[in-house]
């Protein structure tokens, strides 16, 4: 399969993206140019001097900004060694103290991670302001790669209404004007043959890269990036679940997390968004293939200046809520080390304070109450299904297949099992998902050794949990059977 953003998801095939796009450029750019040239049967005739002059400078910038998307380095945070080694040390008092953005840390580059970066599998580093790692271009678009990449979409799409333009031209006058004129006096079968397969062509990369051109343009200018608009959405998913009375367990391991709802905090207008991902106010600059140039990261004064801070809206109560806790990665959490390791514990409890962070007390009254008042509604429907205990029994027995079905089967133990409308992961985007779903320290991951099974609210692990989510039903069969083979 391959996605639009993400381009191919088979392995090795990535590597021919930019060949890939190279040769559609030189087929659509260049072999139709040569088409309508040579093709004197092919009405209006060839293109005439302004046509052609126009449509290679088209293909020039196109050349030159698809050049600068795929070799602009993406970013690099550069920590002094010392600063690097304090952080590593003071890890856990800035989590509790400073607020989650302070406190993010990236096991893989061993530093810490500033706000709204995010660790690439393909390029081997954090990345600021990571959008996603785009394999039709070899490389990220992230903060200092954004404003090349956004122009090669607005030359490539100009460039395509402009093909469109002459070859459209050419069908109309060239094939629907002269249907009537015998064939012999007609287009030639190398034309006919041509303009059919340039058509394909144009229909398929024109479509493709004016839904990527209005989706890029649509995230930035509310400021968010794919993998933000990703974590929102998701940060939705998990308020609507709460809703309708879903339970999420704490960091502690038991219920009691109740996801509070959070702005997202870097959307300061229109306006303002745009200025920022451009690095410019000028307008003009925007699209310049040549010196429009983009903001690069303040690597002189570490944790101040651009790629080290933002400017929030203030929606929230506090600074730095964003991104939202995730339940399912504090279950992961506590399936990892089975919460036996002293390290995990740590982490855990670090969790605990962070999920905190986010509610107030009220919050956690109100959710205790919505809690009891759950629990006593489910405690009553017990009881009044208890009485059609033998009907399902006898259900379950005469069903061959249920103990085939009622299998729970162990969820992707790798943190990439929530999916967005579209079916993208963060995985699609490019995010080393190791580093970016757990906490702890390498090896404190999900292991074999503490398998997460699926249960009625999510994913569960350890003897004292396996059976609180079983059917009582089924519960009742599993007796029978075992006291029936102890008799034999």
């Amino acid at each position: 399969m391959t996605n639009l953003q993400t381009g191919p998801t088979t392995r090795g095939l990535q590597r021919f993206a930019i060949p890939a796009v190279c040769g559609l450029i030189i087929f659509l750019g260049y072999y139709s140019q040569y088409l309508f040239n040579t093709s004197a049967d092919l009405a209006p005739g060839p293109l005439t001097r302004r046509e052609s002059i126009t449509f290679n400078i088209l293909l020039v910038c196109l050349w030159l900004t698809y050049h600068q998307a795929c070799t602009i380095d993406p970013g690099r945070y550069k920590f002094p060694p010392k600063e690097k080694e304090e952080d590593n040390n003071n890890n856990k008092n800035k989590r509790g103290g400073g607020g989650p953005q302070k406190a993010r840390w990236c096991k893989k580059c061993d530093a810490p991670k500033p706000p709204r970066a995010h660790h690439c599998r393909h390029c081997a580093r954090c990345i600021p302001r990571m959008d996603h790692h785009c394999p039709w271009t070899g490389n990220c678009v992230s903060l200092q790669t954004f404003p090349h990449f956004l122009r090669f979409l607005v030359y490539t799409n100009a460039a395509l209404v402009y093909f469109a333009r002459l070859l459209w031209t050419r069908l109309y006058y060239g094939l629907w004007d002269q249907r009537h004129v015998p064939a012999y006096l007609g287009p030639s079968v190398r034309a006919l043959l041509g303009c059919t397969m340039l058509s394909i062509a144009w229909f398929a990369t024109q479509f493709a890269l004016m839904v990527l051109l209005v989706t890029t343009v649509r995230s930035w200018m509310l400021g968010k990036t794919m993998i933000e608009e990703w974590e929102a959405e998701r940060h939705e998913t998990l308020l609507a679940r709460s809703y309708d009375g879903d339970d999420y367990w704490g960091a502690d391991g038991h219920g009691g997390f109740v996801p509070v709802k959070v702005e997202f905090p870097y959307d300061n207008g229109f306006w303002s968004n745009m200025a920022q991902a451009m690095g410019t106010n000028n307008l003009l600059r925007w699209f310049l293939p040549i010196g429009g140039g983009g903001p690069k990261i303040s690597n002189d004064t570490p944790w101040k200046g651009t790629g080290w801070e933002y400017e929030e809206n203030g929606f929230n109560d506090r600074v730095g809520m964003w991104p939202p806790p995730d339940p399912e990665k504090l279950r992961r959490e506590r399936a990892g080390a089975g919460g036996k390791w002293p390290g995990a514990r740590e982490n855990l409890n670090l969790e605990k304070s962070e999920v905190d962070y986010y509610r107030s007390s009220e919050d956690m009254k109100t959710a205790f109450k919505r809690r009891q008042q759950e629990d006593l509604r489910r405690q009553q429907q017990r009881r009044q299904h208890s009485s059609e205990e033998d009907e399902i029994m006898a259900e379950l027995e005469e069903d061959e297949g249920y103990e085939e079905r009622s299998r729970t089967r162990s969820p992707p133990q790798d943190g990439r099992a929530w999916m967005n409308s579209e079916g993208d992961t963060l995985w699609d985007y490019g995010v080393d998902v190791d580093e970016e779903e757990s906490y702890g320290y390498p090896g404190q991951g999900v292991t074999e050794s503490a398998p997460l099974v699926r249960t009625a609210t999510g994913y569960d692990n350890g003897p004292g949990d396996e059976d609180e989510d079983v059917p009582l039903a089924e519960l009742i069969r599993r007796r029978k059977i075992n006291s029936n083979g102890a008799h034999e």
